[in-house]
């Protein structure tokens, strides 16, 4: 009996494996993605040149590293041209950026069991992903994935890498809440601008760890089609986060409350690149977006010289929504404004539940408080690290417009073909000015500077103080994803002493190690403070029901 119990239950085993062999056979096959054809493979046999030290050089495509710390890309021609010079120039940058990715993955998956699910769930998930991005994008990316690294082929190959991580951001936003996304933007114009422009400031705080945001390009495209434009990108991204083009015309996202999606569509960066790449009003920017299928919700925020304003292009899986003002200034943090996108049941639980009301609010407040506005303003508008009535909430609050996290803060004048990036720290360090009309005018033969110094906005006052040195030492235990092996609970709270999550962390600590009387008090002390949403405010509160009644 029980030797035919073990056989049959072999046979059930086999079948089982066999199963999901035959599944995994399967995904492999229907997401292994077809490499596009480039018309000549010519361009790969081009040879990097450096004229000056530090000045690398294919044809007129050129690549330098800035003093500011920022690097300077150049390219122009067809697709795949464009993506090969852009790879060849750009080599080291591309590989390390997929380190580091790939680092940070391990950090938030640390079974390798896992891993292989994800990477194979990923791969399900994207399997239709090159049917949603243009040709043009796609050789463009095809010429980028020659010089990635094989050390990943075991994920899938270079190509479909390159291809899926332009994705990255969307499945991320879709799938997590881990507070890695929380942009501000704003414009003023007419009125509300000191010299009557339109002035556009951003930040960009989408954070998965200080190294992925290290080397930063401020790139300038001369494309076959479409307007010259300049973006800032990150080694092996061809799709756009922050970008002006030459006819006036400004991009940038902020991501919106989405329900988990179902199956790829275009990423939301793509959609990006081709408004900034072919639009040059506001109404071209929303057609480009209209006839794209996303699979998250974003906020694009458009500028524009020729209609002299900005507006808020908002789009959902399911449809598009079109906000503008009537006055001279507009807002934009992680929540929908429109007539119809805005009113989902989604959006209105994001507002109740999330930081993107009161960081707004304070957006308001400040562009009310500082009268008309000027690029100085902007930029301290950027860096301000205060809440409503400018209360004191803790550094790194999600609440705060500048939440020490950012990717990159920039500003745009569009009319005058100006763009302000700002240089590490986060948006601290100095903001440099760009000059469009400058830059694509320049044929470079010596390593010489390309931004306007004269223009230069000043580090934030903030990088001298004691708080900074303080929150330096609070930052790294801030994400899931950064180690906590060596934590000190009461230093975090000395650090950070006005700030909710200092002591959210230290009960959390106090409560996994059973020290349930020290934990009662920080969560008790937290929950006085301003809490940023609502979920980490119910964390709270549940762990101290759970230490109060193990204290018991």
């Amino acid at each position: 009996m029980l030797k035919r119990l073990a056989k049959i239950l072999a046979w059930m085993a086999g079948i089982l494996v066999a199963i999901i062999l035959i599944l995994l056979v399967y995904v492999r096959s229907v997401a292994r993605v077809d490499e596009p054809v480039p018309t000549s493979l010519a361009i790969l046999d081009a040879k990097v040149e450096q004229p000056d030290s530090g000045l690398y050089t294919i044809g007129n495509n050129w690549f330098r590293k800035s003093e500011s710390g920022l690097y300077e890309l150049y390219v122009e021609g067809a697709p795949f041209e464009r993506g090969v010079v852009n790879g060849k120039l750009t080599h080291e940058l591309v590989q390390y950026q997929e380190e580091v990715f790939t680092h940070q993955l391990h950090q938030l998956v640390p079974s390798s069991f896992y891993l292989n699910i994800l990477k194979y769930f990923v791969g399900w998930f994207n399997r239709d992903l090159d049917k949603h991005v243009s040709d043009e994008y796609k050789l463009e990316i095809y010429g980028i994935s020659q010089v990635a690294s094989h050390e990943f082929d075991d994920i899938a190959p270079p190509y479909q890498r390159i291809l899926n991580y332009h994705a990255a951001h969307d499945i991320g936003h879709a799938l997590q809440n881990m507070s890695l996304v929380g942009c501000t933007s704003f414009a003023t114009w007419d009125t509300l601008s000191e010299d009557s422009t339109l002035i556009i400031g951003r930040n960009f705080d989408f954070y998965v760890g200080d190294d992925f945001a290290r080397d930063k390009i401020v790139a300038f495209y001369n494309p076959e089609k479409g307007y010259k434009f300049m973006m800032i990108t990150f080694g092996g991204m061809t799709g756009v986060l922050s970008g002006m083009n030459v006819a006036g015309l400004t991009v940038t996202i902020n991501a919106a409350k989405s329900n988990v999606p179902s199956a790829s569509a275009t990423p939301v960066s793509l959609v990006a690149r081709e408004i900034l790449q072919y639009a040059s009003t506001i109404q071209e920017a929303y057609a480009i977006a209209e006839k794209h299928k996303m699979f998250v919700a974003e906020s694009f925020l458009i500028g524009s010289a020729k209609d002299g304003k900005a507006s808020l292009i908002e789009k959902t899986p399911e449809g598009i929504d079109f906000y503008e003002v009537t006055g001279n200034q507009i807002v934009s943090t992680n929540h929908f404004q429109g007539k119809v996108l805005g009113q989902t049941e989604l959006n209105q639980e994001h507002m109740r539940t999330s930081a993107s009301p009161y960081r707004y609010k304070r957006v308001e407040e400040l562009l009310k408080e500082n009268g008309k506005n000027s690029v100085l303003k902007t930029a301290a508008i950027l860096r301000n690290q205060k809440g409503l009535g400018n209360a004191d909430i803790g550094m790194g609050n999600e609440k705060l417009v500048n939440q020490l996290v950012a990717h990159h803060g920039i500003i745009f004048q569009p009319e005058k073909q100006r763009v302000w990036i700002s240089t590490a720290p986060w948006q601290l360090g100095k903001f440099v000015c760009y000059d469009l009309n400058k830059v694509f005018a320049r044929k470079m033969t010596k390593n010489e500077e390309v931004y306007e110094a004269s223009l230069t906005i000043p580090a934030d006052s903030f990088l001298h103080t004691p708080d900074y040195i303080s929150y330096s030492k609070f930052h790294p235990y801030r994400f899931p994803f950064n180690p906590r092996t060596d934590m000190q609970p009461d230093s975090l709270m000395k650090w950070n002493p006005q700030s909710y999550h200092a002591y959210m962390l230290a009960g959390d600590y106090y409560l996994h190690h059973e020290q349930y009387k020290e934990a009662i008090d920080a969560y008790q002390r937290g929950l006085t403070k301003e809490i940023a949403t609502v979920q980490e405010k119910e964390h709270m509160e549940r762990n101290l029901k759970t230490a109060e009644e193990k204290q018991k």
